[in-house]
């Protein structure tokens, strides 16, 4: 799951090699924390937040493939 968010956020954004995703387990199951550059946080976001909806649709249902529960967090 965590190879599908680093996926998604390079290709959106200008400086890929400033992805960092970190994962953590909690209670719930896993959050991820998504971290990119300053000038690139607005391209992850999207506008109104749909681009950050559909990373967070898509890692939902890669997560309900493993009976788990899954959270991205976008960290400044």
């Amino acid at each position: 799951m965590e190879d599908l968010v680093v996926h998604i956020a390079r290709g959106l954004v200008d400086h890929p090699d400033q992805v960092q995703v970190s994962a953590k387990q909690t209670d719930d199951g896993v959050t991820f924390e998504l971290k990119v550059a300053q000038e690139d946080l607005g391209k992850v976001i999207g506008k109104q937040g749909r681009t950050a909806r559909a990373m967070r649709s898509l890692l939902s249902a890669k997560a309900a493939q493993s009976n788990t529960d899954a959270r991205l967090d976008i960290v400044e």
